[in-house]
């Protein structure tokens, strides 16, 4: 996620950090030169042109107009839904710490503590296609440790039946087993909404109806804007081909906020607020530093 003041006047001109200028800027340029092209043309041969009239591509740029905010903002939607989550995440593992101060024993409490740890750096895993046991080895014990397909729902799953036994035992009462069991099925509703995400992209002939018609309006603009603007229609195509170019790919890369690319959500830095209360809730005194952007971007 880009962390970086909003710039100035001139920042906003020449700002590339976080700009969608360098993966577009091939092809807004091949645009541009495909619409010099035609300028030229026009300016040997206006004859070819006499019938082209802007009135279609006017009609067509505000229905494009309509639909790409629409898919802007369901991609949006996205990304603010997985923030949310991890969110509620951080939240739901913060109420687990306090509830669990009624274990008595201290050993178990920092097994279950430090596998919900690991169920956290599991999940993260596994949203950016990563290895999940790797991920989260470092916070199992040998008991939790698995081959699982689904490493983060057995680590919750083992975490219930610690409470589960510790409720038989008498070890917590009935009513705060509830409460942290409560806290377990929050964070598995957590993973299911993350999953969903993941594994539910925009379909695709919607999207590829919005790549075509996007294609389609830049290459076919100049010939309407040629006539009047002459060399001044390259400039003008350029400008328009970037902002549709720009939010289209915008939009791709919200469409999966759990990546590791510039916008995307900064998962690993809200694992790390994890361990540290996790770690804290446990007295440990050296904490991990949160993590900090590196050139204004926080992972």
């Amino acid at each position: 996620m880009i962390v970086q003041p909003t710039p100035g006047v001139l920042g906003l001109f020449f700002t590339l950090k976080g700009s969608i200028v360098r993966r577009i800027a091939t092809r807004c340029l091949m645009i541009a030169i495909l619409a010099s092209l035609i300028v030229l043309i026009e300016s040997r041969h206006p004859e070819y042109f006499l019938h082209v009239s802007a009135t279609p591509f006017t009609l067509l740029g505000l229905s494009l107009s309509i639909f790409m905010n629409f898919r802007n903002n369901a991609c949006y939607d996205r990304w603010w839904e997985g923030r949310k989550a991890w969110g509620m995440m951080i939240i739901e593992i913060r109420s687990f710490i306090r509830e669990s101060a009624a274990i008595s024993d201290q050993s178990l409490r920092e097994d279950i503590l430090r596998s919900l740890c690991g169920f956290a750096h599991a999940l993260n895993a596994k949203l950016r296609n990563e290895h999940e046991a790797q991920a989260a080895s470092s916070w199992l014990s040998s008991d939790t440790l698995t081959s699982s397909h689904n490493v983060s729902d057995h680590i919750l799953q083992h975490i219930g039946a610690t409470c589960s036994r510790l409720a038989t035992d008498k070890m917590i009462s009935d009513v705060r087993y509830l409460v942290l069991v409560e806290r377990l099925n929050a964070l598995t509703q957590v993973q299911g909404i993350c999953e969903r995400i993941k594994t539910t992209p925009i379909p695709f002939p919607y999207s590829l109806l919005l790549h075509r018609t996007i294609y389609l309006f830049c290459i076919l603009l100049p010939f309407a804007m040629a006539e009047p603007l002459g060399w001044m229609a390259p400039v003008f195509t350029a400008i328009v081909s970037y902002t549709f170019l720009g939010l289209d790919t915008i939009s791709n890369e919200l469409e999966d906020p759990f990546g590791r690319e510039e916008n995307d959500l900064p998962t690993d830095a809200m694992v790390r607020v994890i361990e540290r209360d996790i770690l804290g809730a446990l007295d440990c005194k050296n904490l991990p530093p949160l993590r900090q952007p590196i050139n204004c971007i926080l992972s």
